[in-house]
């Protein structure tokens, strides 16, 4: 993938990344944690959440991608979670899920 922006801002809300895979947009929601009791970051994307990313991925296709290519991406729109792990010790453990929304 290749990261077309990162924490996209507007007034509703942020997107962390925007990326391209091959012919879709890809939405990204990354969430990171610490190691231990908390939530595990790939638990914290609730419905809410995905309709306000969906809201938001709209609001960047208009105001980005279509006022430069005046066409919706042939590929589509996909939503994808990254979650972030930062154990005690040792090397971040990354997850990707595609297509949670």
């Amino acid at each position: 993938m290749a990261v077309l922006e990162r924490n996209w801002r507007c007034a509703e809300g942020e997107i962390d990344l925007i990326a391209r895979d091959g012919d879709a947009i890809v939405i990204c929601e990354v969430k990171t944690r610490r190691a231990g009791p908390f939530q595990h970051p790939m638990e914290s994307l609730p419905p809410a959440k995905t309709a306000r990313l969906r809201r938001l991925a709209a609001r960047w296709l208009s105001e980005s991608w279509l006022a430069r290519y005046g066409r919706p991406p042939v590929g589509g729109v996909r939503l994808d979670l990254v979650g972030i792990v930062l154990p005690h010790r040792g090397a971040p453990v990354v997850q990707h899920v595609r297509g949670v929304g």
